[in-house]
């Protein structure tokens, strides 16, 4: 019988988890604790070499000259809109196929959050509606890079100058993705990247990084960071209290060196569930995601279109075998409660709509096996009737 890589053959596969994390921070338990240990003995638990070591490494990763260490991915979003002076009466363009954060730096400042619909295929914020949500309030540009996929920063960064607006990338799913050869958080006045556990690169709690090229708006975004305080106790500006610490930070230097590694395997995951997908028909059934041309996916999430309303009785299936997913995002921004008011002056979403009744996201973490593919795969087909298990193909093919 074929033994998938693991050592792990397909009739062996009980469970599999949307995401195991141990999986991949187990074997760097020896380097954490050092690391760990290191930090302790220096006492700098707050700015230590870590954390400026970090900085450097991400921004260096992101193809940018600076990086700004900061508390999450959404503190990053919201000082990035400090730093523009985002305030009341200023509109900001953002997807409304997205996670809060996006929506939610621009309300807690008293700005409008436009919702733009995004394009069916990469789930990424509509480049031609971008166009025409822009009026003379608007002040900035939010693209999401939505599951570890560049939106087309080429064609939203010509509209931007256009009109002279400035471009933030929402970049908190996409480190190491590319556009065009260029990488996440590069193409425009700065990225925001989160460290949240789940992500590519995830810490042990929050964090996040703000990285960016150009010199003025990253000086501003460290005033911002620290209570706008420089020097010691004299405040230029008011800032927020959004640190990157030093334990954070040197767990996530031990993971950086493992990154182009742990990349490369979500990649191969990716296209792992493409061929058995299409082995078994299955991709006539279900709209699978696609690497848009120009860009290097680098898959935070791998999700599926499950369409005519059966996406919630598949889950369903699959949580009964104990198989892990997810629905990103089942509520659109849009729809949300909290910004109800803005209701009546939205524009239509339907694209939006129709991913947030459809998508579901499977398993693809880095190490996950070939054998835990083919059994979620076979388990989806069992569910539409298609008998021919990818296991029994296996099985036949070994023989």
């Amino acid at each position: 019988m074929t033994t998938a890589k693991n050592g792990m053959d397909a009739t062996s596969v009980s469970q599999v988890p949307l995401l195991d994390i141990s999986r991949g921070n187990a074997p760097l338990k020896e380097e954490f604790m050092a690391a760990f240990e290191s930090v302790l003995d220096s006492g700098r638990f707050l700015f230590g070499p870590d954390v400026f070591q970090l900085e450097e490494t991400c921004a260096a990763a992101s193809q940018a000259k600076f990086g700004i260490g900061c508390a999450s991915g959404s503190d990053a979003l919201l000082l990035t809109m400090m730093a523009l002076d985002i305030g009341p009466g200023d509109e900001v363009l953002v997807p409304s196929f997205t996670f809060f954060a996006t929506a939610s730096c621009v309300w807690r400042l008293g700005a409008k959050p436009v919702f733009v619909d995004i394009e069916p295929t990469s789930f990424n914020i509509d480049p031609a509606r971008i166009q025409e949500q822009i009026t003379p309030n608007t002040k900035a540009i939010i693209p999401v890079h939505l599951f570890g996929q560049c939106a087309n920063m080429t064609e939203i960064n010509k509209i931007a100058a256009m009109h002279g607006i400035p471009v933030i990338e929402d970049a908190a799913q996409a480190i190491l993705a590319e556009h065009n050869g260029q990488r996440a958080g590069s193409m425009s006045l700065a990225g925001c990247i989160s460290f949240y556990p789940t992500k590519n690169l995830g810490g042990m709690g929050d964090g996040g990084m703000l990285v960016t090229s150009d010199e003025e708006f990253a000086a501003k975004l460290k005033l911002l960071r620290g209570h706008g305080m420089e020097p010691r106790y004299y405040h230029q500006v008011v800032g927020i209290n959004s640190r990157l610490d030093t334990l954070q930070a040197a767990a996530l230097n031990v993971k950086m060196k493992h990154m182009a590694k742990w990349t490369d395997m979500r990649r191969e995951n990716a296209l792992r569930y493409h061929e058995l997908f299409s082995q078994c028909g299955l991709d006539l059934v279900l709209k699978l995601p696609t690497e848009e041309a120009g860009n290097t996916h680098v898959w935070n999430q791998y999700t599926v279109r499950v369409p005519r309303g059966g996406r919630d009785s598949l889950r369903k299936h699959l949580a009964d075998l104990k198989i892990g997913s997810e629905i990103y995002y089942p509520v659109p921004l849009h729809q949300q409660q909290c910004f109800a008011g803005l209701k009546e002056e939205l524009s239509p979403l339907p694209e939006t709509e129709k991913a947030a009744e459809e998508v579901l996201a499977l398993p693809i973490f880095p190490e996950l096996t070939a054998a835990e593919q083919r059994h979620v795969v076979s388990s989806i087909a069992r569910f539409y009737g298609i008998e021919a298990s990818l296991e029994a193909t296996a099985r036949r093919k070994s023989a």
